[in-house]
């Protein structure tokens, strides 16, 4: 039968019947396993090949999370990213990218794609009439964030796989800020779903993981680059993944609601000029958010009016939020993107994107959003 949401991060993919009658699935941690006669190398039963029972669970309930054929775990965000670029655009190709991406991403395409002999354009996700125009023959895949990271912009994204199909080129996609519960890209027409499983679907910042979701075409060009290039989970992490997953929607739920609380607050706070939420109605793509998302997810960012050292300051004092990178935890984090996930672009192209050093990325947890919004206004 046909099940919602909250029942299949519950059961969608368990073993059946349970191993040894144990109600969680065990941790398989064993290396290799026996060989039965496997046709294909990446069909024998081993780690590096990510399809220990630990993995093929997490991949089967991913699958029918992102509602995509198929889906695979990989050692990290970047881990899945950078594979699944290297799988689907060969030598010599391009890709058109938005022009604000993840820091990671953003390092990946200018720095590493040119050494693999491939290129990259990055477009204004504002401006898609110019996509047309910076179209090459040697075109091959767009690449997009559901929501930015850490700006918070969102895409015209039915637009875009349009034009992907239209034009025939793959389409890619990080679903990290919104997950699964919020948005399922494929619904609109995305060729690949990618999530630094390290956020929310784990939630409880204690690994690092990675998800790659798609049709089984493309995964069948993926997963022998994964397995070579060796981005495997190790099965204890996958224990702890699958573990965490199972509370998505709880979590989610309640950080879609809190976030959207603690932005509406900081909107009055008298040292903050600017505060971006795709949730707020004064949001720029508020209204593209609201038709594609069924929440806004926990992430907000907010520009200081003051000093870099007054913010500085002033973050050092918080007592509930820790001053970190990463997000998606069950605990309250705040960072400056410029000393962290866009630390390693220069000033210039970073300002240019819209990335100030007076810029606050929030990532709220689980904790009481009054709570958050008092520490916040005491502190700042």
């Amino acid at each position: 039968m046909e099940t919602q949401f909250e029942t299949d991060l519950i059961h969608a993919g368990e073993m059946k019947p349970f191993v040894e009658r144990a109600i969680s699935l065990p941790i398989f941690q064993s290396s290799t396993y026996e060989y039965s006669g496997e046709d294909d190398y990446n069909d024998i039963r081993y780690i590096r090949l990510n399809n220990t029972p630990n993995h093929l669970v997490l991949g089967h309930k991913l699958a029918q999370l992102e509602k995509t054929e198929v889906a695979v775990v990989t050692a990290s965000g970047m881990g899945a990213i950078s594979t699944a670029l290297l799988s689907l655009v060969g030598h010599g190709e391009h890709v058109l990218a938005q022009s604000d991406l993840y820091g990671g991403s953003d390092h990946f395409f200018r720095g590493d794609f040119p050494r693999f002999g491939r290129s990259v354009t990055f477009f204004d996700n504002e401006k898609l009439d110019d996509l047309e125009k910076l179209l090459r023959p040697e075109t091959r895949l767009i690449y997009v964030e559901s929501i930015s990271n850490p700006l918070l912009k969102v895409p015209d994204l039915k637009r875009i796989a349009r034009f992907a199909r239209e034009k025939g080129l793959i389409s890619m996609i990080d679903n990290t800020f919104p997950s699964p519960f919020n948005f399922n890209p494929a619904t609109i027409g995305f060729g690949v779903v990618l999530h630094s499983a390290t956020k929310y679907l784990n939630g409880h910042t204690d690994i690092v993981a990675g998800v790659i979701a798609t049709s089984k075409e493309q995964m069948r060009k993926i997963v022998p680059v994964l397995n070579h290039l060796g981005a495997s989970l190790d099965p204890h992490a996958c224990f702890l993944l699958h573990r965490g997953m199972k509370t998505l929607s709880v979590r989610m739920r309640w950080q879609n609601e809190s976030a959207s609380k603690v932005a509406h607050a900081l909107v009055e706070h008298p040292h903050i000029s600017k505060v971006t939420y795709p949730g707020l109605k004064t949001h720029p793509n508020h209204a593209r958010a609201t038709e594609l998302f069924r929440g806004f997810s926990g992430m907000l960012t907010f520009e200081y009016k003051g000093t870099v050292d007054d913010l500085d300051r002033g973050l050092k004092k918080l007592k509930l939020f820790a001053l970190a990178p990463s997000l998606g935890g069950v605990e309250s984090l705040i960072t400056r993107p410029a000393t962290t996930s866009h630390s390693g672009i220069p000033t210039k192209e970073r300002e240019a994107l819209g990335v100030k050093d007076t810029l606050v990325r929030v990532s709220v947890g689980l904790e009481s959003p009054e709570d958050l919004i008092a520490d916040l206004f005491a502190n700042l």
